[in-house]
């Protein structure tokens, strides 16, 4: 009995040695940034209204799943568990405070935007208009100049309107946190130069009802042309001015370290953010975060091992007890790669096996689909089934060992029945080997290749030291975050190349070859 009471009691202080180490932790942590930096800048990037980014998954567990699960099933159910901590709440609620404000900021630059384009296609006619409207028996006659001028103006206009909707009509790919500079700088100089025609227009013609009206005609004319002017220049800032490769972009994801290399030319740190997750979607595979479980599932798995007891009675040395368990993990850190190895070599084995029994059962599925043709071919018109009715009934025979292939492979939750019917269908109607419908689950594809519900996150936060508005230059880094790991983005300047030309005289290549008439024979 004595030794039963001393062994709670040494348990009950190590628990409580353990939850007073981890307050004091929490209590340290607390004071500093969620980011873990301080003087970085945390700005938003809204995706547009009904297109879902990446992040959050929906079937997150750090438990082993059972490869035996479903073992009298014949279809899959695309069923999963969800789950959400308070965190994650808070966090969606401020999105969605963030995506209000974003979207009254979207508005009200396109109110903006609207009204100075009407103002500037309505001020070369209300030129000409106005004169004959207001005193129209003292102008002096025009005749065919004039005539000639109003075709000029109609033509330029019609010009000018189609270069509008071509260049600055066009359906936006993101809400950026920040204005667009060039985009903003090139209202303001449309705003000036047009109050500036009218404040001239104003004095020199209302007010003194100028009677050339050929005079009036040509001054409408030349408004015509500066717009024209401008817009040539909105194309060269725009668009033609970040053609050229100035800078190389290292995006490299940050849990499995997966990374890319992108081109680009002069933009800011927020359109090149938007460049790179454009780019993110078809040039990176899928985030899974069942594939990190195994790691973290063993580590806890030799953590769990350890015990420390306390023999000197109760106490708080919660420190000792941590260096202990370090100490202990350490010791056994020799041996476990071993556990490492024969772990992913079993893994592997297992791997290898679902497959093989998936690519004989998916070749065993065509061929009865082969089989179905040929017994259509000799059918009535009525009674000839369609790829979806063919699909339906192929799929049992394999969703077996797709299913615990995908479970063995951690896939299962971007794969629902409906889609793999979907795909399945698809290939029967284009004619598809089998090798072609298993790649989509043999090897992981890009983010883009899923449906939209799988890419999990709402909205991406651009973190930078300095404003977003600043164009890119050499060694900055940015990173884009969503809620399950983020995108570090480094920036490298393309080097200067000096490349020369070197001239080789044609009469080096030629030699001459002598041979000996003396032989050993």
């Amino acid at each position: 009995c004595v030794t039963k009471s001393r062994h709670r009691s040494l348990t009950l202080a190590n628990s409580n040695s353990n939850h007073s180490h981890s307050r004091t932790r929490e209590r340290h942590k607390s004071p500093r940034n969620k980011d873990g930096r301080g003087s970085e800048k945390s700005v938003t990037i809204q995706p547009p209204t009904g297109e879902p980014l990446l992040g959050n998954d929906s079937a997150r567990t750090d438990e082993v799943q059972d490869d035996n699960w479903g073992e009298t099933t014949t279809a899959i159910t695309g069923t999963s568990e969800h789950s959400i901590s308070q965190e994650d709440i808070a966090r969606i609620s401020k999105d969605m405070e963030d995506s209000v404000g974003l979207d009254c900021k979207r508005y009200l630059g396109l109110t903006v935007a609207s009204f100075l384009g009407l103002l500037v296609f309505l001020t070369p006619i209300a030129f000409i208009l106005l004169p004959p409207i207001l005193w129209r028996d003292e102008l002096e006659p025009c005749g065919t100049i004039c005539e000639g001028l109003f075709i000029s103006v109609a033509f330029k206009l019609l010009i000018l309107l189609i270069g509008t909707w071509a260049l600055f009509f066009r359906k936006r790919r993101a809400d950026m946190p920040r204005v667009f500079v060039f985009r903003a700088l090139l209202l303001v100089l449309i705003f000036l130069f047009v109050v500036s025609y009218w404040l001239f227009y104003g004095v020199r013609i209302l007010d003194s009802r100028d009677r050339n009206y050929q005079g009036i005609v040509q001054y409408a004319v030349s408004l015509v042309d500066a717009l024209l002017f401008i817009h040539y220049l909105a194309i060269v800032l725009l668009e033609l001015r970040q053609l050229q490769p100035m800078f190389t972009l290292q995006v490299v994801r940050s849990t499995d370290g997966e990374s890319r290399f992108y081109s680009l030319g002069h933009l800011s740190i927020q359109r090149a953010a938007l460049v790179v997750l454009e780019n993110y979607y078809k040039d990176f595979t899928i985030y899974n975060p069942n594939l990190l479980t195994a790691s973290k599932f063993r580590a806890a798995k030799h953590m769990a091992g350890l015990k420390v007891y306390n023999v000197d009675g109760p106490s708080n040395n919660a420190t000792g007890q941590s260096r202990a368990m370090i100490a202990a993990a350490a010791r056994r850190r020799d041996s476990s790669h071993n556990e490492l190895y024969y772990e992913e070599a079993e893994h592997e084995r297992r791997v290898k096996k679902r497959k093989a029994r998936l690519v004989v059962a998916v070749e065993e599925a065509f061929i009865h689909i082969q089989r179905l043709q040929v017994e259509e071919q000799q059918k009535a018109p009525g009674e000839v089934m369609d790829p979806r009715e063919a699909a339906q009934a192929i799929f049992p025979s394999m969703a077996r060992a797709l299913q615990k292939y995908l479970r063995t492979t951690r896939q299962q939750h971007y794969h629902s029945m409906e889609s793999i019917l979907q795909h399945l269908a698809f290939c029967i109607t284009n004619g598809m080997t089998p090798k072609a419908f298993l790649e989509r689950y043999l090897i992981a594809g890009p983010t883009l290749q899923y449906d939209k519900d799988r890419w999990l996150s709402t909205q991406w936060r651009l973190v930078s030291d300095e404003a977003v508005t600043n164009g890119l230059r050499d060694g900055i880094v940015f990173v884009l975050k969503c809620l399950d790991f983020s995108l570090v983005v480094n920036v490298k300047k393309i080097p200067f190349i000096i490349l020369s030309e070197e001239f080789i005289d044609p009469k080096s290549h030629k030699f001459v070859l002598r041979l000996q008439s003396e032989t050993s024979v």
